[in-house]
């Protein structure tokens, strides 16, 4: 028979002022929530959804039954967040994203609506199996935006599907999956997903550890990235067996605070009082925004195609850029070149060259500039393999020079052979008179 151990923890962050996060590790209901709505009350949905979910944590026949709860204990706890706004309308755009499993034997149900996530870590291999409602989900899925892009899009925080006051019916994903023993599931907020790589979150996942020491180091890491919203985690090991007993069931975040019910004044009679948890003040911007309607979503299609129109002119003004920077470079090169001179062989006789010896491919950097009379094989042997070797010139003068010089070193021209030497004339003695 298979058995669970889990854990459950919840931070505030390093940048909220309160933590808008419930979780919930129970006997076989596993569950996150993440709240919107900033000083709305985000804490006060994510809270009273999970509540209304952890009523459901139980025994079940059948995987089927598990999920069949987890649908009506969500639209029920839709129904109630719809009333809360109703009769306080101070709430007004609060709503909460909510991933949950159950475990019957060898199967889970989950549920899903939001940008929380369920991830399932089997044989070192990591797998998101929930998929985020989101608007930048969307762009990715539609191959307008790639999933790196996605990570720092301006609207990565708009969510398409929540529960709240807008639908009655919610959008909720359900499905059942099996599972086996040394499986060990993940649950957690955008807290921990937005900020840790799933290769650090795989890393840790594959410790040799408990669900209490896994939840703690990824908290930890989530803490050292920055941590700029609440960070909620639920780890579920499933094994044939374990020595300690089943965990008692435990309420984290939000969740675990008491609701306070307050009267409000200046307000009609509600049936309902007004609603605050005990914490400290909440940050003034929400963590989420939902989209409403259609033309609210194309609103943001268009500004996303704007933004690329914006992007791939400016990847083109940039590679224009550079372009026209390297071809000044090549051009600026290639005149200094021009100014170099060297001197050289060419047909057996030195030659002042323009340029330098060098050569870009099969394209030089020097042409002939002055061909001399004097032949290389009248030079002696060492000054021939200098000019073999080529011998630099700042100058078309210091070139000139260096050819004079060479034209003083080389040997006088050897006279052919065969033609007779002229007599010498004597010129006739001096006679005395």
């Amino acid at each position: 028979m298979l058995v669970t151990k889990s854990a459950a923890i919840s931070h505030v962050g390093k940048v909220r002022s309160n933590n808008q996060d419930s979780g919930y590790a129970g006997v076989s209901l596993f569950a996150v929530a993440d709240g919107m709505g900033g000083h709305a009350g985000g804490d006060v949905a994510s809270a009273l959804a999970l509540n209304r979910l952890v009523e459901i944590d139980g025994h079940y026949n059948s995987a089927v039954d598990a999920e069949f709860a987890l649908q009506e204990a969500i639209i029920a706890a839709n129904a109630i967040l719809a009333e809360t706004v109703f009769e306080h309308p101070e709430l007004t755009g609060m709503g909460t994203t909510l991933s949950a499993l159950v475990r019957v034997g060898h199967s889970v149900a989950l549920a899903h609506i939001g940008d929380s996530r369920v991830y399932r870590f089997r044989d070192g291999v990591l797998t998101q199996i929930t998929a985020d409602h989101t608007f930048v989900q969307r762009l990715v899925d539609s191959g307008r935006i790639t999933a790196e892009e996605a990570k720092t899009h301006p609207r990565r925080s708009v969510l398409m599907r929540v529960l709240g006051d807008v639908d009655s019916v919610p959008d909720v994903d359900l499905q059942v999956m099996d599972t086996r023993p040394g499986d060990r599931w993940l649950i957690c907020s955008d807290g921990l997903s937005g900020v840790v790589e799933n290769e650090q979150i795989g890393e840790a996942l594959e410790a040799d550890q408990s669900p209490e020491e896994v939840v703690a180091s990824l908290v930890r890491q989530s803490l050292d990235n920055g941590a700029p919203d609440n960070v909620t985690i639920v780890v579920v090991d499933v094994s044939q067996s374990f020595d300690e007993a089943e965990a008692t069931p435990t309420l984290v975040g939000s969740a675990a605070k008491p609701i306070a019910y307050i009267g409000t004044l200046g307000r009609r009679t509600s049936r309902m009082p007004a609603l605050r948890l005990h914490s400290r003040a909440a940050n003034t911007h929400p963590s989420h925004y939902e989209a409403e309607s259609e033309d609210y979503l194309d609103e943001l299609i268009d500004e996303n195609r704007r933004r690329s129109r914006r992007r791939k002119i400016s990847w083109l003004v940039g590679v224009l850029i550079v372009v026209i920077a390297l071809a000044a470079a090549a051009y600026g090169g290639y005149r200094w070149t021009q100014s170099r001179y060297f001197v050289g062989q060419s047909s057996g006789n030195v030659t002042i060259f323009k340029g330098v010896q060098q050569s870009i491919g099969p394209i030089p950097l020097s042409s002939v500039y002055q061909v001399t009379g004097i032949s290389v094989s009248t030079l002696p042997t060492f000054t021939q393999h200098q000019v073999a070797d080529t011998i630099s010139a700042d100058s078309i003068t210091a070139a000139q020079e260096i050819v004079a010089r060479l034209g003083q070193a080389s040997a006088p021209t050897p006279q052919p052979t065969g033609t007779p030497t002229p007599a010498a004339t004597t010129a006739p003695p001096v006679t005395g008179g």
